[in-house]
């Protein structure tokens, strides 16, 4: 395996993949309809203006078997050390550990960063996103009843955060 930082050109067709799946198949992506690759020039671009990591896992063939980013958690100045993150791991290659070491190489880049607090909104039924955040150490932070509807059901949402040591001198403003 190769990590990577990953790059519109090479990537974005696999995130768009990857992405589409978790929203067609799955509870992990709040979402109805699959996005499109002016979407994904959308999101590059603003995970760029952000200076928020792409971390890639590639295997021997350079095929993207998952990702992880974070973003803002909110809009507000004050937020400005905490990032909302996200690990997604294509379906083919789940269950091989590739979602642990993408979030342990997240929590390095938020850590270099300077950022305090990475929150992790994971769907209350998903346990295996929820046993790997405990396992790095995340601490359950709330849940938020019904929130979600998708598949004819209500969805529940849980948050994990760890607060990490940095920024040495945190600033207002």
């Amino acid at each position: 395996m190769l990590l990577v930082q990953c790059q519109f050109d090479r990537h974005a067709a696999a995130i768009l993949a990857i992405f589409n799946d978790a929203i067609v198949h799955t509870t992990a992506l709040y979402d109805y309809q699959p996005r499109t690759m002016a979407n994904m020039a959308d999101w590059f671009a603003a995970k760029q203006a952000g200076n928020f990591p792409i971390i890639g896992l590639e295997n021997e063939q350079g095929v993207l078997m998952g990702f992880a980013s974070y973003g803002p958690f909110r809009a507000f100045p004050a937020y400005k050390y905490t990032v909302e993150h996200a690990v997604y791991v294509e379906q083919s290659h789940r269950g091989r550990g590739l979602g642990e070491i993408l979030l342990r190489h997240l929590l390095d880049a938020a850590q270099a960063q300077g950022k305090h607090v990475l929150v992790g909104a994971i769907d209350a039924e998903n346990k295996g996103s929820i046993a790997l955040h405990e396992k790095l150490g995340f601490a359950y932070s709330g849940i938020l009843p019904q929130v979600g509807f998708k598949f004819g059901r209500w969805l529940d949402l849980v948050f994990y955060q760890k607060i990490l040591s940095t920024p040495q001198q945190p600033v207002d403003g």
